[in-house]
């Protein structure tokens, strides 16, 4: 296709990406009290207050809340753009080797939310207002702030997940090797603390829920990494035969 043919196309496909976003926001937007009442469970459990603490605030709660869902949920939908996009322009091998990457990369980020919100998260409300706060306090968490610090942690164990993903994807175009993440193992394990440390509470159990993950999917990269390349090479071979037979 031209140039312009290509420009014309990716212009649709972001039209039929952001009308996906909106579409599932307005939804989200009107559900978006049940919806909350869901993410409010694991401090209600535990006997904690959320509040508003101004008149607009809840408001713009919905408002931060809607889009979070439009992008955590419409994912899926907007994958299947980029795909329609590059589809297209790939072989049929290279389609079949990342169609399963495409539909890994929504599963992978669920599954991340889904270990967050039902282990990790009840163990943080507990951990940061029975541990670090006075027992006598009263504990009313503000609603704005808590909707930040569950996104914050959503996106973080979400995206952990995607490691493996990545990873392998990386190992398959051939930009990395299993052999080269092997080698690169201890600097893997400094930044999966590292990054733990930044993007959960001060707390030694939640970083290493988030860290121990990330170390674990690291080494499934390698072992899935070193499986890709032995049936790249046997792929690599049979055809080399292939062709000294039909060449002979």
């Amino acid at each position: 296709m031209p140039l312009l043919d290509h420009l014309i196309e990716l212009r649709k496909r972001l039209i039929y990406a952001l009308i996906s976003f909106f579409l599932v926001f307005f939804v989200a937007f009107y559900f978006a009290k049940p919806i909350f009442e869901f993410l409010e469970q694991p401090a209600i459990r535990d006997g904690y207050k959320l509040g508003v603490f101004d008149i607009f605030e809840f408001f713009f709660v919905t408002v931060k809340l809607s889009a979070y869902v439009s992008l955590i949920v419409g994912f899926p939908l907007i994958a299947v753009q980029i795909w329609l996009f590059v589809g297209p322009g790939l072989y049929r091998q290279e389609k079949r080797a990342f169609l399963p990457f495409l539909v890994a990369t929504p599963f992978m980020f669920y599954a991340g939310c889904a270990v967050m919100y039902f282990i990790v998260l009840p163990y943080v409300i507990n951990m940061m207002l029975t541990v670090y706060a006075p027992a006598d306090m009263e504990k009313t968490l503000r609603a704005q702030d808590y909707l930040s610090r569950i996104l914050q942690l959503v996106f973080a164990f979400g995206f952990a997940f995607e490691v493996p993903v990545l990873l392998t994807l990386l190992v398959r175009v051939g930009i990395v090797s299993s052999e080269g993440l092997r080698s690169k193992r201890r600097y893997a394990i400094v930044v999966a603390f590292v990054v733990a440390a930044v993007l959960t509470p001060p707390d030694v159990i939640s970083q290493l829920a988030l860290a121990v993950p990330l170390i674990a999917f690291y080494e499934i990269s390698i072992i899935i990494g070193g499986w890709i390349e032995k049936k790249k090479a046997e792929e690599d071979k049979k055809a080399e035969e292939a062709e000294a037979k039909s060449g002979a």
